[in-house]
């Protein structure tokens, strides 16, 4: 995950790789950004993930929501919106491609 968050609405970049082997340690630092008040995550870098990542967004996602503000995911990769729509979750991520 970059420690630098972009100025077009307050986004964090969630890296390149959102794998199993990395969920934990993502979800965490995207937690704490969204403490300190990020309201979405750019996933342009993201080249390799697996269903780990969408339990890592959909955890951004309420987070945001239970801080009373939205969360958007821009940039998507089109294998991760069809791995969302698979598994029926497509509904729950609130993404820009």
């Amino acid at each position: 995950m970059s420690e630098v968050l972009s100025p077009v609405a307050n986004r964090f970049d969630c890296g390149a790789t959102l794998t199993h082997a990395s969920a934990k340690a993502a979800l965490a630092a995207g937690l704490q950004r969204i403490a300190a008040g990020a309201t979405g995550v750019d996933c342009a870098a993201l080249a390799q993930f697996d269903s780990s990542a969408l339990a890592v967004l959909l955890a951004w996602e309420r987070a945001a929501q239970a801080r009373g503000t939205s969360f958007e995911i821009v940039n998507l990769p089109a294998g991760l919106a069809s791995l969302a729509q698979a598994y029926g979750v497509d509904t729950l991520i609130s993404s820009r491609h």
